[in-house]
Formats: C-alpha cells, structure tokens, sequence
C-alpha cells in the first residue's frame, strides 16, 4: 500500500491556480447565462488539468481521451446549476471526469466473468527501485498495463476508489476489481524491478 501512496504522491497533478471565489461565482453565472467568452475562460482553466487526469487512463488512445474531454465538458457546462460552492470547483469538475472516463470503460471493456484473486504480498514493489524512477518513466511503466489493469489501477491509487465502488463503476464484480489491482501491481513490480537493476 506504502508504494502505491509513493506513486500517487509522483503522479498527482500540478496545483492549478484557481479563481477566487467572488470570480467562480461570476465566472459560473455567465456559464449558465450561456455566455461564450466565459465557458471559453472556464474550459481554457480546467481542461487542461481535465485532461491531465484522462490522459492517465487513455495515455495511447488520444482520440478517446479528446472524445472523453468533451463529453465531461459537455456534462460540466450542463450541469453547473447544480454545483452548490460546497468544495472545491475543482474536485466537482474531477468527478464528472471520472464518471466520464468510467462510463467510456463500461462501453468498450469487457471483462471475463470471474478471475482468480491474487495475494497482495504477490505484489510488493519495493520503494527503493520506485525512488529511481522519474514521474515520467513511472507514467510510462503505468500506461503498459493492460486497459482494466490501468483503469482499476488509476481508480484505486488516485481516486482513492473502493473495491465496491470500482466494481460498481466498471460494471464488475469486486473480485475481478481486487484480481486487476493485484495482476496490475504484479506487472509493475516486475517492470520496476527490471528497469531499476
């Protein structure tokens, strides 16, 4: 568990300097007004960071990562009404992109109904071979992992998702969840290993 928490402290997104809360507001009743110059000030803020997250799971498939973008835009300047200035805009904008990404991977994975459940300790990768490795050659250890081993990956590390939830969000049963994160750490464990000798 200790690794993964190395590698999401690596992976996790630049601070992103946000509007205060007097602009957001303003920012945010000009978007529901259908103001273009404002969803055009807001998309060029947050899409950037938006895409960051997406690129995480769709690193080879660039187009889908574009299709998935504009889709939870699309939701993000539909739904603004609803965002209610409790958290951050940010974070609320992070959970449509999930739930965007998420619903992408309901479509196009398939799943095999029941795998075999790994141990963990099958798993351990040791903190001093990630320690020589760069955010960049990580991310690329982490985008060769086959598509449900990344996104159940992406899903538990980085949006701190439970088994249930992931299982639930995939549109799979909690075994298979937990068998992908272990097989995903397996292969990692291995690429690191391999790399950092």
């Amino acid at each position: 568990m200790a690794e993964l928490n190395h590698i999401a402290g690596q992976l996790s997104a630049p601070d992103k300097i946000v509007p205060k809360h007097n602009e957001l507001s303003v920012l945010i009743k000009d978007c529901i007004a259908q103001s273009r110059s404002a969803q055009k000030r807001l998309y060029d803020q947050y899409a950037p960071a938006a895409y960051g997250v997406i690129r995480r799971y769709m690193y080879d498939n660039e187009s889908a990562a574009q299709e998935i973008l504009n889709d939870a835009f699309y939701k993000v300047f539909t739904k603004l009404d609803q965002y209610s200035f409790h958290g951050a805009f940010e974070g609320w904008i992070r959970r449509i992109v999930i739930n965007t990404v998420t619903d992408y991977f309901k479509k196009n994975i398939k799943d095999k109904p029941q795998h075999k459940e790994l141990q963990p300790e099958d798993a351990y990768i040791n903190s001093e071979s990630l320690e020589k490795l760069s955010h960049k050659e990580l991310l690329k250890i982490i985008q060769t992992l086959p598509d449900v081993h990344r996104a159940v990956f992406n899903l538990y590390v980085f949006e701190n998702l439970s088994h249930k939830e992931i299982a639930m969000s995939l549109n799979m049963n909690e075994n298979n969840s937990r068998w992908h994160l272990n097989d995903a750490r397996r292969r990692l464990k291995e690429k690191i290993n391999l790399i950092s000798k």
